[in-house]
């Protein structure tokens, strides 16, 4: 992933419809929300197997849906210069702590509570 091509071709595209103007980080994560809930809408009412075989257009909605996600995040990165892939590398630093393998392995519990 070229992700400062991606960058670059998000700036461009922003500026060339003079968009900036609106993408500032309370816009970009209301947009950002709305896009997850678009993502989530493609699975609602299908039952395990069916979210697991999705296939022909509605692989090609999620496909789209998972695009409009990832360029508002990274709208909201660039907004605060922020490292994407720092920040992942980051946080999974702190999820390694929060959630030690010998805890966690295997159970679906948040924080291992029962």
């Amino acid at each position: 992933m070229n992700i400062e091509k991606i960058y670059q071709d998000i700036k461009e595209f922003s500026k060339q419809r003079d968009w900036d103007k609106h993408h500032n980080p309370k816009n970009l994560a209301m947009a950002l929300s709305v896009e997850t809930a678009e993502l989530v809408e493609i699975f609602q009412w299908l039952d395990l197997e069916e979210s697991k075989s999705l296939n022909g257009s509605k692989k090609i909605h999620l496909k789209e849906e998972i695009a409009d996600v990832a360029i508002y995040l990274l709208r909201i990165c660039m907004s605060y210069d922020i490292d994407l892939e720092e920040a992942i590398f980051e946080k999974m630093k702190k999820n390694e702590i929060k959630y030690p393998l010998y805890d966690e392995q295997g159970n679906k519990i948040k924080y291992g509570k029962n």
